[in-house]
């Protein structure tokens, strides 16, 4: 629906809501010179942050609005066995309850960048994007989003639109997932266990080649 945070001029927690719904529902206001997001004269899509729903209208808009990813800096060989590690260090509700999904945005020297925890892996991510987006650190450029679960559709879709270039995770990518990472350029990895993992997209950011569809290294 935005293109970046100058598109937001504020975001505040609604006050008119039932006492036990204060904190969740958030009332965000765009900028005078965003389009109508109601206008039916625009292409309208949705994204959605359950899992397994496959739109083919919502694929269609992103190929629309995102520009394909470029090939530029290289992840840093020793980076991807510590990013596992770092995300369960700091997943400290799941420690408490071990009922919870993780996501983390790091660097491509391995370094953390953020952080989030949610019942649904999706939510994770958005907390991700939406938080690098409200802090301005946008668009999110040699990047790498880690995923506690395994890789939807909408997981890549959302890094596109957000300008993340890798993805990766310690389950397995749907076969949509995949096709989606390729057309984009994006670098997705699964099966992360320390020094282990499937390329299925996008081997050129880890100074590789051209490689099969999961290669595992």
């Amino acid at each position: 629906m935005i293109r970046g945070p100058e598109d937001i001029e504020s975001v505040r927690h609604c006050t008119d809501v039932p006492e036990s719904a204060r904190g969740n529902v958030v009332d965000v206001r765009l900028a005078p010179d965003v389009p109508d997001p109601t206008d039916a004269s625009r292409r309208s899509f949705y994204v959605t942050s359950s899992c397994g729903i496959c739109g083919k209208a919502s694929i269609d808009a992103v190929r629309m609005q995102a520009p394909q990813l470029v090939f530029g800096a290289t992840i840093a060989p020793d980076a991807l066995p510590r990013l596992v590690p770092a995300l369960r260090q700091a997943q400290v509700t799941f420690e408490r309850t071990g009922g919870l999904h993780a996501a983390g945005l790091f660097r491509f020297d391995g370094s953390l960048v953020a952080t989030a925890e949610d019942v649904g892996r999706h939510n994770a991510v958005d907390k991700i994007v939406g938080g690098r987006l409200l802090q301005t650190d946008w668009p999110l450029s040699e990047r790498l989003l880690l995923v506690s679960g395994r890789v939807g559709f909408e997981i890549v879709q959302k890094a596109w639109l957000a300008g993340i270039p890798a993805v990766a995770a310690v389950s397995a990518p749907t076969s949509l997932a995949i096709e989606l990472a390729q057309e984009s350029n994006m670098t997705l990895l699964g099966f992360l266990r320390g020094e282990d993992y499937n390329v299925y997209a996008g081997p050129e950011r880890l100074g590789l080649g051209p490689m099969g569809r999961g290669t595992s290294h």
